[in-house]
């Protein structure tokens, strides 16, 4: 359960306006459990009547200590706290966590595991767009939007349990490829998903954008420039909803990426309908690159053959006592990463996912620290609220899509 934090007065000074301290406007407690917050998070609100005078976000009661707790764990171990950091993108943080691990081990990964990356990658946006956009149309009484999107979700959901035998912290890439290769029925899953999702982001799109209590609730509404998304390191579909077509996998990709031809959507009016549309987008540029990937995928191993690091074939285990040998010491006691430390990103559904990794040359890693998009987002909220209807902080805060737990971490 969250602890409720008690605030002094002085801190309360130091946040609000004087008006407040004099009983001219109303200071209200938004959450920590609240329905439109999406998570555990106090909204401290001041408000003169209906109007929002300031917003003040008060995070940590998730805190879990995640970053900590990995530094503990061996690199092979640490891995199945990434899936939790931000739920809606597990495969994401498995992602860029590999990709820390291999560059400081100079690690090799097969063609047949970058492209399967890339398609679990954009799945996973998919799925953490389909997400959002069903949750912010339930917060503005568009239920059926919802119903729709978790519809769709569960076939992504099929899929990545067809793989790895979870729904949702899958751990499925690690460092050196992917746990293991993918299903025969996988490709007919993927390209029936790819068949059926156009169609629908289309229904989707019928039922708002020409919704005028949906138009009225999110145009002009929580307006951001671009300049102000770079003085707070804001980056993901808010950054371009206000005109900047940043996006990681076009200016520094990994991956591959590269090798694939998809759109930056971006819009210039940065307020709640253009997030809306950029994300809409997004969806369609992600199945874009799935069918590019799926109709490139090779044959091939999807672990590398470095066996210092990548533990050896299950099949091998019940016939070689080496293999058994080493299996039982990687997951003992791991294995050693040369002395440094590295920063690597991805795009993730949110924004820029960064982790930093420093090794002592030991089996665990020295220092892990994220830069998450959801934390650098969250920060924007007295901007984006100010001198609007406390009605409308359900659609801003919405619209910024923050993860709790990639926040507090």
């Amino acid at each position: 359960m969250a602890e409720i934090r008690e605030v002094s007065l002085d801190e309360i000074r130091h946040l609000v306006s004087e008006r407040a301290m004099t009983g001219e406007t109303m200071l209200l407690n938004m959450g920590p459990q609240h329905p439109s917050t999406h998570g555990v998070l106090r909204l401290l609100l001041e408000l003169d009547g209906e109007i929002v005078v300031s917003c003040i976000p008060d995070i940590g009661f998730l805190h879990t200590g995640v970053e900590k707790n990995m530094e503990a764990k061996t690199y092979a171990k640490a891995e199945v706290m990434t899936d939790r950091l931000d739920y809606l993108n597990p495969l994401g943080n498995n992602l860029v966590y590999c990709l820390a691990v291999e560059k400081l081990l100079e690690l090799d990964v097969p063609p047949r595991a970058q492209v399967l990356r890339v398609i679990l990658a954009e799945l996973t946006r998919i799925n953490s767009h389909l997400v959002w956009l069903g949750t912010s149309g339930l917060d503005l009484a568009a239920m059926s939007v919802f119903l729709y999107t978790m519809r769709e979700r569960e076939k992504i959901l099929d899929i990545f349990e067809m793989i790895s035998g979870a729904r949702m912290m899958t751990t499925y890439i690690r460092p050196g490829g992917l746990w293991r290769d993918v299903p025969p029925e996988f490709e007919a899953a993927v390209y029936d998903f790819l068949r059926i999702l156009p169609a629908r982001i289309d229904e989707y799109e019928s039922l708002l954008n020409n919704n005028m209590l949906f138009l009225e609730r999110t145009k002009g509404i929580g307006v951001i420039s671009t300049q102000e998304c770079l003085r707070y390191a804001i980056t993901g579909p808010v950054l371009r909803a206000s005109g900047l077509a940043y996006d990681l996998r076009k200016v520094r990709p990994y991956s591959g990426y590269e090798q694939y031809e998809f759109d930056v959507p971006s819009c210039p009016e940065g307020d709640v309908y253009a997030r809306y549309r950029v994300r809409v987008d997004e969806m369609r540029q992600s199945l874009r690159i799935i069918r590019q990937a799926m109709d490139r995928l090779p044959y091939g191993p999807v672990r590398s053959s470095n066996r210092k690091v990548v533990p050896p074939p299950r099949s091998e285990l019940g016939i070689s006592m080496e293999a058994l040998i080493h299996h039982f010491k990687l997951w003992t006691e791991g294995y050693n990463v040369p002395k440094g430390s590295v920063y690597t990103a991805v795009e993730s559904p949110r924004g820029e996912l960064g982790v930093f990794l420093e090794s002592d040359g030991g089996p665990k890693p020295y220092r892990v620290h994220y830069r998450t998009p959801s934390f650098a987002n969250l920060q924007i909220m007295p901007q984006l609220t100010r001198g609007h209807f406390v009605a409308d902080v359900v659609s801003v805060i919405g619209s910024i899509d923050i993860v709790l737990g990639d926040t507090d971490r």
